[in-house]
């Protein structure tokens, strides 16, 4: 089985944590997937230590990471392999795998789009 990361940066504002937490419910939800985790770097909980183990205890045998970032920036070039290693020794057998970050994905520039548009303000 496999099992999903949401993978955050974290904040010491809970607000822009359960944003994130609600992006991972709507993952499970919208993907029909049981196993689905949101992981902090720094500021939140649960850290990427903890998803992982709450996710090989349901029975997940490959963990497919997805950082809430847009860029790749220092954060994903050295303290998320670094932390995957970890969790790698620790948990042998354990598959892990990591996407790219959402800068790159086609609908990121709709969202720009929208977002200059002014359709943003109807949500106010």
């Amino acid at each position: 089985m496999t099992g999903y990361v949401v993978f955050a940066h974290g904040s010491s504002v809970e607000s822009a944590n359960e944003a994130v937490r609600a992006v991972t419910a709507q993952l499970r939800e919208r993907g029909g997937y049981e196993a689905v985790e949101t992981a902090f770097l720094e500021g939140g909980r649960p850290d990427l230590q903890g998803a992982v183990e709450s996710l090989s205890g349901s029975g997940v045998e490959t963990v497919v990471v997805i950082p809430y970032f847009l860029t790749l920036g220092l954060h994903l070039q050295r303290d998320l392999p670094r932390l995957i290693k970890e969790i790698e020794s620790s948990h042998p057998g354990l598959s892990i795998e990591v996407t790219p970050p959402l800068d790159g994905h086609p609908a990121m520039i709709d969202a720009v789009l929208e977002r200059a548009q002014g359709s943003w303000k109807q949500s106010l």
